[in-house]
């Protein structure tokens, strides 16, 4: 390799936390839809008029949790959305909420972030959703709370495997970006 071919050893590492930073919040936007064989009169999820999504049932939010604990130790893989070749934090949420709701969100947490509910940090429920601004912008990642101010998460960064943090953890805290629901209103 010629030394004008070689690219700057300070490079790489920049590269790749680039990439590592900006993993969630990369991907197209896929529309939801319910898995092929919801009956019509059971919608998985129904849009309301703000152009948000909220479950039929919100036990879905509970089942999330128990399914988003299941993957712990699962491996992160950048645009993954399948717990066999790896998830990357909206991935597993998607693929969550499709699993127990028949839900299809989009692959991207900031478009997630749009069609969710906001609510406050005293309305938080186990199966809600967390963002954070891990790369100077909001929602570009994001998780699943678990309630007791856990949460469970695809991190990109420090293990690269499914896992449960602390909102309240000196590096999450300060970087919460938005608290949302896909549970019913009222």
């Amino acid at each position: 390799m010629s030394a004008g071919s070689r690219r700057p050893a300070a490079l790489a590492p920049a590269l790749l936390l680039s990439l590592a930073l900006a993993a969630c919040g990369s991907l197209p936007e896929r529309a939801a839809r319910p898995p092929a064989g919801t009956p019509a009169e059971q919608p998985a999820a129904r849009p309301t008029p703000a152009g948000r999504i909220q479950l039929a049932d919100d036990t879905h939010a509970q089942d999330a949790v128990i399914y988003a604990l299941g993957l712990i130790g699962n491996h992160y893989q950048f645009g993954g959305r399948n717990p066999d070749s790896g998830l990357d934090c909206s991935g597993m949420v998607s693929w969550i909420y499709e699993q127990v709701a028949g839900v299809r969100l989009p692959h991207n947490a900031a478009q997630i972030a749009k069609i969710a509910r906001p609510i406050e940090r005293s309305a938080l429920a186990p199966g809600d959703l967390v963002f954070f601004n891990t790369n100077g912008t909001p929602h570009s990642h994001m998780g699943i709370y678990a309630g007791e101010g856990r949460f469970i998460h695809a991190p990109s960064t420090r293990g690269k495997y499914v896992r449960t943090d602390r909102l309240d953890s000196g590096w999450f805290a300060p970087r919460i970006s938005g608290l949302r629901t896909l549970r019913r209103e009222g």
